[in-house]
């Protein structure tokens, strides 16, 4: 590789770490990798919101919060008719073994691992974040990169629990290729299961982390930066939203916002505070 080259690809790197920055910091607008498409793809790429919106709409309050907490068994039931038996599933092993070696969308191809989720059945408190990365994919296990590490760091010196007495996993379950945001089909083909494993679960609280996360759950288009910080409602189950390990890795001067989101979930939990204090 020449200099000239090389200059360009680290040019190149440089600006789209820059736009994932503003994206995550709530600048509207901005496409994610791999988001260029021609007309003929229609809306395959649309936004988030609209795509669920056309599968289960639900009406928001001005506050972007739903204004009917309908619980996730209510529905959740109405995402298995594609999915016959799934609302019999006892357990979450029993729903591992449900999704199988999945075939459902297009990830399927280019995935190594299906990453399903990992920690407490009885977890009072899931993370959920977007989909697995390169590190994800070939562990099948949900957050053990870089971003893994530092949310472990969140949970363990921040929380002063384990990171075993949590529950972990993502909007989708099979890695979108280059990392780019999953789409509008593949959440909707991951998306019963996602319900069914939080329904299983039936823990007090939510932390959503990041942009994609948070909007999925939600439904809204609002800015994570918009969100961060309050409650809002998932459907009768407390959900906290706030920025993504990984976002905390570019920008470390945010830590502290995340951490007094976190204090608010460990106090509604009634977690003792931890000796350790503010992760770092």
């Amino acid at each position: 590789m020449n200099d000239e080259t090389r200059d360009h690809r680290l040019l190149l790197a440089t600006m789209r770490s820059y736009l994932e920055q503003l994206r995550e910091e709530g600048l509207e607008g901005l496409p994610s990798r791999g988001d260029a498409r021609s007309e003929s793809d229609g809306d395959k790429t649309a936004g988030l919101s609209a795509i669920l919106a056309t599968s289960h709409k639900s009406e928001t309050t001005g506050d972007s919060r739903p204004s009917e907490a309908k619980s996730p068994v209510v529905l959740a039931r109405g995402l298995f008719s594609a999915n016959p038996g799934l609302a019999e599933v006892s357990d979450l092993a029993a729903l591992r073994a449900y999704i199988g070696d999945c075939q459902r969308c297009k990830l399927s191809p280019s995935r190594t691992n299906i990453v399903f989720g990992i920690g407490d059945p009885k977890a009072q408190l899931m993370f959920i974040g977007e989909g697995p990365g390169a590190d994800e994919d070939l562990k099948g296990e949900p957050f053990v990169g870089r971003a893994g590490q530092l949310l472990t760091d969140i949970i363990e010196r921040g929380m002063g629990i384990r990171r075993s007495e949590v529950y972990i996993a993502n909007v989708v379950k099979c890695r979108p290729p280059g990392n780019r945001n999953p789409e509008g089909d593949e959440v909707a083909s991951c998306e019963p299961f996602l319900f069914r494993q939080i329904e299983l679960l039936g823990p007090k609280a939510i932390v959503g982390l990041g942009t994609f996360a948070v909007q999925a759950l939600l439904r809204v288009k609002t800015p994570i930066s918009k969100l961060r910080g309050v409650w809002h409602d998932f459907h009768g189950i407390k959900l906290m939203p706030t920025f993504h390990p990984a976002y905390l890795l570019r920008n470390p001067g945010d830590k502290r916002l995340v951490w007094s989101d976190i204090q608010e979930v460990m106090k509604f939990l009634g977690l003792a505070k931890p000796r350790r204090g503010e992760v770092r």
